[in-house]
């Protein structure tokens, strides 16, 4: 069977590491420097719960208070990934703006997303604590995580979140199916 196609949007304000998590979702590496992206379109397919994704993955160009939505990331997308850095207030003001704007584009209560509360090596430069990371995701009905794209922790578990995010949404209950019958 061909895997189910995902479109996947990465947003976010800059320099938080979108296309860290990326590369290290769709390569298995960390990249350290790279020139700010305009936009890069990675594909990967993943398993979730016995069904495989081909998951396209839109690496947005970075985003301030005061972009406008691009009108583009609300068509044709399943899922969202917001990405702050837990090192910088501004990119967590930022991300809440940008799902402001996307429900706004969408015209729907919710939307399948994750927020992501990236670079957790720098744990020393803590701005925004998990505790506000979870609650703002509360508040939207996402799912939450932290994440390192540099140590590679829970990166995989951000897509793997939000696929079953977009399954739920799309009406499919994507738990693991039993093997057990009631007749």
């Amino acid at each position: 069977m061909a895997p189910k196609e995902r479109n996947v949007a990465m947003m976010g304000a800059r320099s938080v590491g979108k296309s860290s998590l990326s590369i290290q979702f769709v390569e298995g590496q960390f990249v350290d420097s790279y020139d700010p992206t305009i936009e890069n379109t990675f594909t990967k397919i993943t398993r979730v719960n016995a069904t495989d994704y081909e998951v396209k993955l839109v690496d947005t160009a970075g985003q301030d208070m005061y972009s406008i939505f691009p009108a583009q990331y609300s068509m044709d997308f399943h899922g969202y990934v917001l990405v702050y850095s837990i090192t910088s207030s501004e990119s967590f003001e930022v991300v809440q703006i940008i799902y402001e704007k996307l429900l706004d584009v969408m015209g729907k209560p919710n939307v399948p997303v994750v927020l992501v509360g990236n670079k957790t090596d720098l744990h020393q430069e803590r701005a925004i604590s998990t505790e506000e990371g979870k609650r703002l995701a509360e508040s939207w009905k996402a799912s939450f995580l932290e994440t390192s794209a540099k140590q590679n922790e829970s990166v995989a578990d951000i897509f793997h979140s939000l696929l079953v995010l977009i399954e739920k949404e799309n009406g499919n209950n994507p738990q693991e199916k039993s093997n057990c019958t009631i007749s």
